[in-house]
């Protein structure tokens, strides 16, 4: 890239971090309706113990199911969350404002940018910025093969995290963290990208957000980094339960996009149905590579224990086909051809455990699968298990923890390679898709799920093509690794 071409690109990637576009309405309107829930406390098991010792006293005298507290330890992606009630369903109510931010890096891979990037973090958390609750703010620092590709790989075989259950299945040693790939129902240009690092930052505040991304990019570390990606967006789940109209369908209307005046008026996400039912994420740490025993090498001592992996990707919705169905027919689609609808059209539908035979059967009779049923077998606990923190769970506890988030963005808000991204200023409604799974294998096989596709066979071109599918378009794709607090800038430079 020509020195001339560098500085314009960080010039406009220095001014798009400055700027919320569509999105700075969005505190203008949530002021003129109720306020968000109170913080609630938090829910989970207790922390977990230092790496390498032994739950105190041994596991807690309880009952196998869903702890309440989650809490955060030494990950670094979980937030303190709150909730409210919406038909019968505890809801965890997100975060007002999102941003990722992904990025490569323009040297190698050092101590001291290791150090630089790393005061910039403790800055802002002496400033409060990242308490990883709503009204304060959090980060995550994800970082992708590319980064780690910068390293001696004899040294990096030596520390990454291994997965259990694929080197099983392969017969070699399998990473936990693996290049994005292309499902059956991705299109044929889906982009798997290849960043060095991806920044996850959320906040009610829209302030602290730009405060955030500002100082990681804009700052004392800005020459390290290429941002190659702002991808903004938002979640309204504060308007569950009542009678004001959300901000997801406010902006949608707003934006002038097609399908938007069909969006139910208290929905969370643009296709309506709540996604984050308490019962349908992972509880406590249960996503980190540690947790669950027999899924990696990293309990009790590994270097990225109390990390995870993460998948990020964007997805067009259709919202105008979408709501050209009926209400039936779409709680069909997102749920299961078998689940009950009662009276009214509730947008919280309760999550119901499902089983592979259950998917089997639907297809056989329904001639499609549900999104949420499809995926069940595989992203859930197989087994009752304690895990290696001493805790129980209940066969079907969910192992994925999504953070994913309305956009209007198209694709993204900035772009440093647009045509290539095939940007466009024309807003569309999608979803910035970010999950934490404790290996990039473990999502791969919920995403295939997802297509009607297990482990004992394949259900075919109806299950890829179902009504759920046809409706959303993937763009980007990619995995990350997240490290654990204590390893979050720049991860193994110190042992170089």
């Amino acid at each position: 890239m020509s020195i001339s071409r560098r500085t314009f690109l960080r010039k406009s990637a220095a001014t798009a971090l400055g700027s919320a576009g569509v999105y700075a309405t969005l505190d203008t309107l949530a002021g003129t309706a109720a306020a968000a829930p109170p913080p609630g406390r938090p829910f989970g098991p207790p922390p977990p113990p230092p790496h390498g010792a032994p739950p105190p006293g041994g596991p807690a005298p309880q009952q196998p199911g869903r702890p309440t507290p989650r809490v955060t330890g030494g990950e670094q992606y979980l937030f303190a969350p709150r909730s409210v009630t919406d038909n019968g369903v505890v809801v965890l109510s997100p975060p007002l404002h999102h941003a990722v931010v992904t990025a490569q890096l323009t040297g190698p891979v050092t101590v001291a940018s290791q150090t630089a990037l790393e005061n910039v973090l403790k800055g802002l958390e002496t400033q409060g910025l990242l308490d990883f609750t709503a009204t304060g703010g959090g980060v995550t620092l994800a970082w992708g093969k590319p980064y780690f590709n910068r390293l001696p790989a004899s040294f990096v075989a030596k520390y990454m995290p291994v997965d259990k259950v694929a080197s099983a299945n392969a017969g070699t040693n399998v990473p936990a963290l693996l290049d994005a790939v292309a499902f059956a129902s991705d299109p044929a240009n889906v982009i798997l990208e290849a960043n060095d690092l991806a920044v996850v930052v959320a906040s009610d505040s829209l302030d602290h957000v730009n405060t955030i991304i500002n100082a990681i990019f804009n700052g004392a570390a800005a020459s390290l980094f290429h941002v190659t990606s702002i991808r903004r967006g938002f979640v309204d789940a504060s308007r569950l339960g009542t009678s004001q109209q959300s901000l997801t369908k406010q902006l949608a209307v707003a934006a002038g996009v097609p399908g938007a005046s069909s969006i139910p008026d208290q929905a969370q996400l643009f296709l309506g149905f709540t996604s984050t039912q308490r019962e349908a994420l992972a509880p406590s740490n249960m996503a980190s590579l540690e947790t669950v025993p027999g899924l990696t090498d990293q309990f009790p001592n590994g270097y990225f224990a109390r990390g995870t992996t993460m998948h990020l990707s964007h997805l067009k919705e259709d919202i105008a086909s979408w709501y050209g169905t009926s209400y039936s027919s779409r709680v069909g689609a997102a749920f299961s051809a078998r689940h009950p609808v009662g009276p009214g059209t509730p947008l919280t539908v309760p999550v119901r455990p499902e089983r592979e035979d259950d998917v089997k059967n639907e297809l056989r009779q329904s001639g499609y699968i549900g999104h949420s049923s499809s995926m069940q077998p595989v992203s859930r606990l197989g087994d009752d298990l304690v895990d290696n923190y001493g805790v129980p769970w209940h066969r079907g506890t969910p192992i994925p923890l999504r953070a994913d988030f309305n956009t209007l963005d198209n694709p993204f808000a900035y772009s440093a390679n647009p045509s290539v991204d095939g940007y466009s200023s024309t807003p569309a409604t999608g979803l910035h898709f970010v999950v934490y799974m404790p290996t990039s294998d473990m999502f791969h096989r919920m995403r295939r799920a997802m297509d009607g596709q297990y482990a004992d066979g394949n259900l075919g071109n109806a299950a890829v093509k179902g009504p759920f599918n046809k409706v959303l378009t993937t763009t980007h794709r990619q995995n990350f690794l997240v490290p654990p607090k204590s390893h979050r800038s720049f991860p193994l430079a110190e042992l170089l």
